[in-house]
């Protein structure tokens, strides 16, 4: 091996971690069958029908599977899978084209498959463009049992490997094996895709939008993925290998030096504390932040709850769900956040009115306002279950304060029910609100006077700062966590809450970022919410910080004129202060 066949590539580190093996291809099978007339569109049709029950069998085998391995949040996707496996917009339209036109099944589902896969595609909103890649699962899957070949051989990996494919499907990802896919590379995806999150989940290296150079990696290539950094090297020469094999070591090693934070407090050098909190999405998320040493919960998104399933919750069902996060989490902080449907996350059994741009329509808060009785249900069943630990309820998407104060009101309202019909409900709950629309961060010395804490929600407020898409490719390069002027609204939100003596905490992807927390920091913010993997790493960097030194920075970090020159800043000073 040497230096000469060696190649890098970068992509989007999406998943911490670095991974040395072989690679393992996983080649789409982007199969065209050919226009062929049969004599028997009974007999054509039935066998249709058996593949797609083959089909469902397996989907319904993944869905169990992934929610035993990451739990049922994650296993939702495959419900969605399911329904398409129902639909019969999309199954009685194959039907009708093997039996009106005698068209054999596998040009059928091709045929209207791409039909609806380029439909979806077309569309303005984004939701929607990404069911376009369910379709395109579920109609592979179907088109496999009709060929009578194997489909998404991922579950087949016997041997240590580092998977490397144009993208993963839901279905590909529920089905990796960490014990033999060490970490995996795709040539497209971001960070929020879905791909990135469950690795994430499965604590396995990855590596999204590398690029269509990455398509050239043959199964067998030794290459080693470097998902700290977001580089891939291909074909590594000896040197490289024995260095990155002595770093994976050392990483390792960090990683078990991390546990002995577990159960310490977050105290910086100079013997200021913050608080590390979680998000999450389900109950099943909790045994890993309990095993991260989370001092709380700073988000629970609820609107998982209201997710993958014919009708909405009811209220016995939610306040088991609240009451169960609460009493394990032994009386620490569980900040719940009211429902937040709408933009990419809808509820088809709801039947809202479509919306040209959702993210900027009747979304979170707005909806829960016109829908009261849906918002009601809610929160009774948070009310009830306050007395089992310490709750904090947040609002979303506030932009204006008659939004918080008429949330308020309808709190205020179900509580004095409660209280007449004998239900106990806690005295000390909190009442915050999300700021993640500008017109909030803006006028945060108002809101302060309502609101008894703010939790930033960074990824909506940089897309929404910045007019850029977040999921949206062309735009990434405008997602900016660190640009000055996001950092300059945190800094207007944490001084306004300070002055009417509240606290404020960040709930965004953001609040884990390494480079982002000396900066948060100096800043005053009191409680950083993140995944449960990035606790230990965050509370270590935390330890070794001053937040004095940090503050007498700010000044200087705001004044500068772009996110490139902050980080180069921040690289460089907590070399100088590690050193």
């Amino acid at each position: 091996m040497t230096n000469k066949t060696t190649k890098r590539l970068s992509g989007i580190a999406a998943s911490p971690g670095i991974a040395i093996a072989k690679a393992f291809r996983l080649r789409q099978d982007h199969y065209v069958p050919a226009d062929g007339a049969i004599a028997d569109p009974v007999a054509e049709a039935e066998r249709f029908r058996e593949a797609a029950a083959v089909a469902k069998a397996e989907l319904e085998a993944i869905r169990a599977m992934t929610e035993r391995k990451i739990g049922a949040a994650k296993a939702e996707i495959f419900e969605a899978h399911l329904l398409l496996l129902e639909d019969p917009d999309l199954i009685d339209a194959i039907l009708e084209k093997i039996g009106q036109e005698s068209m054999n099944a596998e040009y059928a589902l091709h045929e209207t498959a791409q039909g609806f896969i380029d439909l979806l595609l077309s569309m303005d909103n984004e939701l929607l463009r990404a069911r376009a890649a369910d379709v395109r699962d579920v109609s592979g899957r179907l088109m496999s049992r009709l060929r009578g070949v194997s489909y998404a051989a991922v579950s087949a990996i016997s041997e240590p490997c580092v998977l490397v494919a144009e993208d993963l499907t839901p279905s590909d990802t529920a089905q990796l094996n960490p014990d033999y896919v060490l970490g995996f590379v795709t040539e497209i995806g971001s960070r929020t895709s879905h791909s990135a999150i469950m690795a994430r989940s499965l604590e396995i290296p990855a590596i999204v939008g590398a690029g269509t150079e990455a398509a050239d990696i043959e199964t067998g290539t030794m290459i080693i993925m470097d998902a700290e950094q977001g580089s891939v090297i291909v074909e590594p020469s000896d040197e490289e290998l024995t260095a990155y094999q002595a770093r994976k070591v050392e990483y390792d090693r960090r990683k078990d030096e991390l546990r002995k934070l577990m159960d310490q407090p977050t105290v910086s050098q100079d013997g200021h504390r913050v608080e590390l909190a979680a998000n999450i999405g389900s109950v099943e998320d909790l045994q890993k932040v309990l095993a991260n040493g989370a001092e709380g919960i700073g988000l629970f998104r609820t609107e998982f709850l209201y997710m993958g399933r014919a009708a909405l919750p009811s209220e016995e069902e939610q306040f088991h769900v609240y009451k169960h996060v609460l009493e394990r989490m032994e009386g620490k902080p569980v900040v719940i956040r009211t429902l937040d449907i709408g933009g990419d996350k809808e509820l088809p059994y709801m039947k809202l009115p479509a919306e040209s741009n959702p993210f900027l329509g009747l979304r979170a808060i707005r909806l829960c306002l016109d829908r009261q009785e849906l918002f009601r249900t809610q929160l009774r069943a948070l009310l009830r279950a306050s007395v089992h630990g310490q709750l904090k309820i947040m609002f979303p998407m506030i932009a204006v304060a008659a939004e918080l104060r008429e949330a308020k009101r309808l709190l205020r309202e179900e509580k004095e029910k409660l209280l007449r019909e004998g239900v106990p409900v806690s005295e000390s709950i909190e009442v915050g609100i999300m700021v993640e629309v500008p017109a909030a961060a803006l006028a945060a010395d108002m809101l302060a006077k309502e609101a008894d804490f703010f939790s930033i929600g960074t990824n909506d407020l940089i897309q929404y700062t910045m007019a850029a898409d977040r999921m949206n490719e062309n735009v990434a390069y405008l997602y900016q966590p660190c640009h000055p002027s996001i950092l300059r609204l945190i800094r207007m939100v944490i001084q306004a809450a300070a002055k009417e003596g509240k606290w404020v905490g960040m709930c965004g992807e953001m609040a884990g970022d390494q480079t982002a927390i000396p900066v948060l920091l100096g800043m005053g913010l009191h409680e950083f919410s993140m995944s449960a993997s990035s606790i230990l790493p965050a509370r270590a960097l935390i330890k070794r910080l001053s937040q004095r030194d940090w503050a007498a920075h700010t000044e200087q970090i705001l004044s500068m004129d772009s996110q490139e020159s902050i980080h180069a800043f921040v690289n460089q000073q907590t070399r100088s202060d590690f050193a």
